[in-house]
């Protein structure tokens, strides 16, 4: 009779629980070999097959790359609404020694992309000049304008993933920390010294004692020794992450002052530091990193900033209007 209570328990087993491992040893070592086999599962020429719930979740976890090499088992398991012992027993049955195994690979891929990101965006752009030359573009379109329609098209499409990520908790909370600190620096390095200027100069317009956190190429440290508990501090940085802005950020947060990142994903070293983080996706066709969907996203940022201060964004713009003209730097 306890023979067939245990039989039964066994086969009372969901479906969509994995089985038990029998591929250890044969795990795939990057993402896209795990691409490769969550496609030779669903047509069943894997070798190992995953109940549809195990299946799900895999591939919940291969749309998020970056999250899973820096999160816990528990966090990761808490948003995809499962059991951490379910991502236990989807790694092992993958092949895998356990969950840390299986999320290596993760972290492994992501060290791997971000050492070779310009040479990697660059051999995608070339592969698809190629692609076009060989008949892969619209017929009734030109190459030069197919490649500016999918740079916008892809920007479209990071602009609408973190509009569907964004918190007004957050974006209201860093508009008014924006608008009262009785301090504002931005730093941003390489590239995304661009958007720091931009973002500055945006801050500038409507409030005072805005500046670059090295405007006078002092050092970093003499910039923050200028600020006080209470200011707040903008850093900008994506991967492949700037080593320099990252070490700003946690120096700021530790001496006390407020940080707002504007970064990519949760991996980012900019987000531990920071009191609200801005997750803003680059996926794309240019060699570099793409700045379309970051630039709006500042622009939004600023227009909120300028909304709380209401009547005082109005006069700092009016009196930069009057210096304007009494200085003539606008021709007619």
């Amino acid at each position: 009779m306890d023979t067939d209570k245990r039989t039964t328990r066994r086969k009372a087993v969901s479906s969509d629980e994995t089985k038990a491992p029998d591929t250890i040893g044969t795990a795939p070592r990057s993402v896209d070999g795990l691409r490769e086999l969550i496609v030779r599962i669903g047509r069943d020429e894997a070798g190992v097959s995953l109940g549809g719930k195990a299946h799900t979740v895999l591939a919940r976890l291969l749309e998020r790359p970056e999250e899973v090499a820096v999160r816990t088992i528990t966090d990761l398991a808490t948003a995809l609404d499962v059991n951490a012992s379910t991502l236990t027993r989807l790694s092992t049955k993958l092949g895998y020694a356990g969950f840390a195994d299986f999320q290596s690979v993760f972290r492994d891929s992501l060290a791997q992309r971000h050492r070779h990101f310009y040479t990697h965006q660059a051999e995608r752009l070339v592969s698809g000049q190629k692609t076009r030359e060989h008949g892969g573009a619209r017929p009734e379109g030109s190459p030069e304008v197919d490649v500016v329609a999918q740079l916008a098209r892809e920007s479209i499409g990071n602009v609408e993933a973190f509009l569907a990520r964004l918190s007004p908790v957050d974006l209201r909370c860093a508009a008014t920390l924006l608008g009262d600190a009785p301090r504002v620096r931005v730093h941003g390095l390489r590239q995304f010294s661009a958007l720091a200027s931009f973002l500055c100069y945006g801050l500038g317009m409507i409030r005072t004692d805005v500046a670059l956190l090295d405007a006078q190429g002092l050092g970093v440290a003499e910039g923050l020794a200028q600020l006080q508990r209470g200011d707040v501090v903008v850093v900008t940085s994506v991967a492949p992450y700037t080593r320099s802005v990252a070490e700003a950020a946690a120096a700021a947060a530790d001496a006390g002052m407020t940080v707002i990142a504007i970064t990519d994903t949760l991996a980012s070293p900019l987000v531990p530091p920071a009191r609200h983080a801005f997750l803003i996706p680059h996926e794309s066709s240019f060699f570099s990193n793409s700045m379309g969907a970051y630039l709006i996203f500042c622009e939004g940022l600023l227009n909120l900033v300028a909304t709380h201060l209401g009547e005082r964004s109005l006069e700092a713009l009016s009196r930069r209007e009057r210096l304007i003209t009494t200085l003539g730097i606008e021709r007619d």
